[in-house]
């Protein structure tokens, strides 16, 4: 530690009276370095506001800008200065005010400051040279600053707003562009029935009771859908809207961590990402749970800047609105711990924490205790048993396999490439942006049950990470000599290419192109809905249907209205969703006339072999005469396009 020795007077903080010892730690000579390498125009923005601290309204009014333009580019050049440096955030703008005195100051570095004889100093900064820089009108010594006469508001500065704008437009585009072109899946059936439940919908609510699995926030929104009666329409609607405003919030985290352009470009990538943008075209609980998610990062964030409880107290609540959109998002209160406990100069009062919880508590209390006036704690119990015991769906490489495509390569590329390039000036924020993509990763690649959307809630942390990357590319490395490493344009040209090869992908995702399998969570099911709607017009009322599986049976009753069953459905409660009933004697069914109808799909089919040949042997027995056939246009080896049979509906008789 050293300490400078400042004579004189002068405005501004560490500069009043005489004789002020600046002590030089290590934080304050990092930032000291990285004021020296800051543009000139920012550093002569850093001085005016922090160590001589002329007003805001002032500075921008002698600029000619906005307020809220200058407090931004003055956030984004703290923000580069203190990169790197292991202090609490609450202290950063105190080490940089230390490092401006140190830099403009008249001072005579030494172990301790010598007892000379004090002089009169003269002005501590050039204004003329700061207005220069900061293409400023000449203004009064800030050492007496007097009031400025009032003039017009400036005329602000409307580009970047723009461009945010253009980002949501693009996200709202392609979340919209032919939503409805397929019908539901077997996921989007049950929320949506669940949804026309809760509106006591006689149409509906035989077949999907309210109470079946995860918290009905979501669900409860979707009533409103039902009561206009639009359900599975508005539902989609609505979880485009709830994907738009995730974007809205990946850019304001990458604009509190990284600044504006960071912020910008996380947002580009969310808007295009084909992850996110797939499931937020569909009716499912992952869309509500990723936008409270990415709130609830977004206020851990702003208290871990401003040491400020009552984001703590927010956070909670956030994190307890996350939960009841879906209970799976639990696991990221293990990459909060990890945050804290990998950043010891964050602290959290015990009083300041217990309040959090209790806010979260306070959210999550809500469910159970639904759940007890309505007695279906019964079904919750049985849910947690079948999530706890249910056998994995999906080999160990899953996500390894198809995540890093959804997110983008070019994304994760950029995430990872930026931590590296610039781990000379990772701080607490790089920190709690790999603990909130670590925990679910780990936690989930281990977890037996696999779904494509369940590591969801990290996509936004990857993007901010990218963002990161190519906003601040070369920051920290000398760019008198152009190298890829520093050239700007290499930035750009990245962005642009990742953009392109989101959007192509996206495109390849929502396009409704035929396709004879379905990974479950990534679109609608085509012939679902067309077979559903035959099933309503031509199969008599009380009539019972067989399906493969439970997935084509919660579509068939979505749109049929007719009671369906799965035969792959275990009777062993153990082994089975507790929401679906087994078929123990098929043959004994039929015999009985209790079912009247087996229907085969060729998604069910392409997963269980042995249920699906199991089925059409049943047709065959029992004399089995096709009724419909749903087919979709696909290509064929050769490169034609030709029509495959996708759904069959067979009549059978006892």
């Amino acid at each position: 530690m050293r300490r400078f020795g400042r004579n004189g007077t002068g405005g501004g903080n560490g500069a009043r009276g005489g004789g002020v010892a600046v002590v030089a730690n290590a934080p304050t000579l990092i930032v000291l370095d990285a004021l020296e390498q800051l543009d000139p125009p920012s550093r002569a923005l850093l001085d005016l506001s922090l160590r001589l601290e002329v007003d805001d309204e002032q500075i921008a009014a002698i600029g000619k800008t906005d307020v809220a333009l200058l407090t931004e580019s003055r956030d984004e050049a703290v923000r580069l200065v203190t990169a790197g440096i292991d202090v609490p955030p609450a202290e950063e703008l105190a080490h940089v005010r230390r490092a401006l005195t140190l830099l403009y100051a008249s001072s005579q570095v030494s172990e301790v400051a010598p007892p000379a004889k004090r002089e009169p100093v003269g002005a501590t900064v050039d204004l003329d040279e700061l207005e220069a820089l900061l293409d400023l009108e000449p203004a009064p010594d800030p050492a007496r600053v007097e009031p400025v006469e009032p003039t017009a508001a400036p005329k602000p500065r409307r580009r970047v707003d723009l461009l945010f704008v253009a980002i949501l437009a693009l996200a709202t585009l392609v979340r919209l562009w032919h939503i409805n072109k397929l019908g539901l899946n077997s996921d989007e059936a049950v929320y949506a029935g669940q949804g026309a439940a809760i509106a006591n919908d006689a149409a509906l609510e035989p077949f999907f009771p309210a109470f079946r699995a995860h918290p009905l926030l979501f669900q409860t929104f979707l009533s409103i859908g039902d009561h206009l009666g639009i359900l599975a329409t508005f539902g989609r609607m609505l979880s485009a809207a709830v994907g738009v405003a995730t974007v809205a919030l990946t850019f304001r985290l990458g604009k509190l961590l990284y600044g504006r352009k960071a912020g910008l470009v996380a947002a580009l990538f969310m808007a295009l990402m084909p992850y996110h943008v797939v499931v937020t075209r569909q009716i499912l609980l992952d869309g509500p749970m990723v936008l409270f998610a990415t709130l609830s990062l977004y206020l851990l964030a702003r208290f871990a800047v401003t040491q400020q409880p009552a984001w703590m107290y927010a956070f909670g609540a956030a994190m307890g609105l996350t939960a009841m959109s879906k209970e799976t998002s639990l696991v990221l209160l293990g990459a909060v711990y990890a945050f804290l406990a990998l950043t010891p100069q964050m602290r959290v009062a015990p009083r300041v924490l217990l309040k959090s919880i209790a806010a979260l508590v306070g959210v999550l209390l809500l469910f159970p205790l639904s759940l007890k006036l309505a007695g279906a704690t019964e079904t919750g119990g049985n849910y947690l048993a079948w999530q706890l015991f249910r056998r994995p769906n999906h080999d160990f490489t899953f996500y390894m396999a198809e995540v890093p495509k959804a997110i983008g390569l070019g994304v994760v590329i950029a995430a990872i490439a930026g931590l590296w390039l610039l781990r000379k000036r990772n701080s607490w924020r790089e920190t709690l942006l790999i603990a909130w993509i670590a925990v679910p990763v780990v936690f989930f690649q281990l977890w037996p049950v696999k779904g494509f959307q369940y590591l969801l809630p990290i996509a936004p942390a990857v993007a901010v990470l990218a963002g990161r990357a190519l906003a601040h590319w070369g920051a920290g490395r000398d760019r008198s000599v152009r190298t890829l490493l520093t050239d700007r344009r290499v930035a750009i040209a990245a962005t642009a290419l990742i953009s392109v090869s989101l959007l192509v992908a996206t495109m390849g995702r929502i396009d409704p192109a035929g396709s004879a399998t379905f990974l479950a969570g990534s679109g609608g099911v085509p012939g679902g809905r067309e077979a559903g709607q035959w099933i309503e017009g031509n199969v008599p009322e009380g009539a019972q249907l067989l399906a493969v599986g439970p997935s084509m049976a919660n579509i068939l009753q979505f749109y049929g209205h007719r009671k369906a069953y799965g035969l792959s459905v275990s009777p062993n409660p153990l082994n089975r969703n507790p929401s679906y009933q087994p078929i123990s004697n098929p043959d004994q069914a039929i015999r009985s006339n209790d079912l009247q109808y087996l229907v085969w799909d060729s998604y069910s089919a392409s997963r269980s072999k042995f249920f699906s040949r199991s089925l059409l042997r049943y047709a065959d027995r029992y004399h089995g005469r096709v009724v419909y056939t749903g087919t979709v246009t696909v290509k064929s080896a050769d490169g034609r396009s030709v029509r495959q049979p996708v759904i069959r509906i067979y009549e059978v008789r006892p």
